[in-house]
């Protein structure tokens, strides 16, 4: 018998070296099996990496909070009459216009104030002498209360605050009907741009003032804004009704009439499809009344209140429901 040919030798060869035993199955399961280890390992280390990144960067975020709502650095700075911690009841005199005279005999004179075209002739700067007076006598009268003149500097010929001139003309005309020592239970609050921001802006003073907040509230203003105040502003920041009081002094003028639909269109109706005041017709009003460039320090000083202050619902939950509009957090005064 011949021999096999050489050919047909080597491909009886090659054809038992590419054959797949079961130990080279084995052999290249186990490359395979490493190469999944491998993977996954590195998978492993990259979700451990970016589970730290996020830590990190949620540490980063909470430190820069609690630095921000206890800035010692500023409130070191501050030291109190211990007798404010006890004061529990708010009085609040929203300013309306800034009075720029020195002599307060001349107080309802218009050229010693700093007003809009829409106030002057109309008797309004009676009213604001009469909402000043109030507010003295009722603080006055309660050893427990905090008179806030609220009011910012709103006009861009004035170089001060409209609660500065109120709380100066208050001391000028002595309504305090007290010169030596001064009277302690009244200040300032020079933020506020619209009256939204009055009510809002006089809590967050009062704790800055006092380091706590108040049991009540009382504001004394125009009569035709009571509704506002009352149905609006109040239940925005979901204060309690029965610990609310609105006290109206209006102008003596002929107009009343002008007036009350001013107010509907200019400020109920506005504040009652933006109750917070943050969007177009409310929002620029508040940015005309900036032209200074101030902003507030309650960020730090009364830090419960930051999410109120920032809050603004989007417009379209008004024409659904009237609840989704409201602040929906925590609020010092839940309890």
């Amino acid at each position: 018998m011949l021999p096999s040919p050489v050919t047909f030798a080597r491909r009886g060869t090659y054809r038992r070296y590419t054959a797949t035993s079961p130990r080279s199955l084995y052999s290249f399961d186990f490359l395979l099996s490493r190469a999944r280890v491998t993977n996954l390992g590195f998978l492993l280390l990259l979700f451990v990496a970016a589970l730290s990144l996020l830590s990190n960067l949620y540490f980063l975020h909470s430190t820069r909070y609690q630095e921000h709502a206890n800035p010692s650095a500023l409130l070191s700075a501050i030291t109190r009459d211990p007798s404010v911690r006890r004061l529990s009841h708010l009085i609040i005199v929203p300013g309306h216009a800034i009075w720029k005279g020195i002599n307060p005999e001349l107080r309802l004179h218009e050229d010693q104030w700093v007003l809009e075209p829409y106030q002057m002739g109309s008797g309004r700067v009676s009213a604001f002498f009469a909402h000043i007076l109030r507010g003295a006598e009722l603080a006055r009268e309660d050893p427990e209360s905090l008179l806030v003149f609220s009011g910012g500097q709103t006009r861009a010929t004035s170089t001060t605050t409209e609660a500065e001139s109120y709380m100066r003309l208050a001391v000028a005309a002595d309504v305090f009907l007290t010169k030596s020592p001064p009277f302690t239970r009244a200040t300032t609050e020079d933020h506020a741009l619209d009256s939204y921001q009055n009510l809002l802006f006089s809590i967050a003073r009062f704790h800055e003032y006092t380091t706590r907040y108040p049991a009540k509230i009382t504001v004394v203003g125009y009569e035709f804004k009571r509704t506002r105040f009352t149905d609006l502003h109040r239940r925005a920041l979901r204060w309690p009704i029965e610990k609310f009081h609105y006290i109206g002094v209006d102008p003596q003028t002929h107009h009343r009439l002008t007036v009350e639909e001013g107010e509907r269109k200019n400020g109920y109706v506005p504040y009652s499809q933006d109750l917070y005041g943050c969007h177009s017709v409310l929002l620029s009003k508040r940015r005309q009344r900036n032209r200074h460039a101030r902003f507030h320090s309650y960020y730090q000083s009364s830090p419960e209140l930051r999410d109120l202050i920032d809050w603004c619902p989007n417009l379209a939950s008004s024409s659904k429901d009237e609840g989704e509009q409201l602040f929906p957090g925590e609020l010092p005064w839940d309890n």
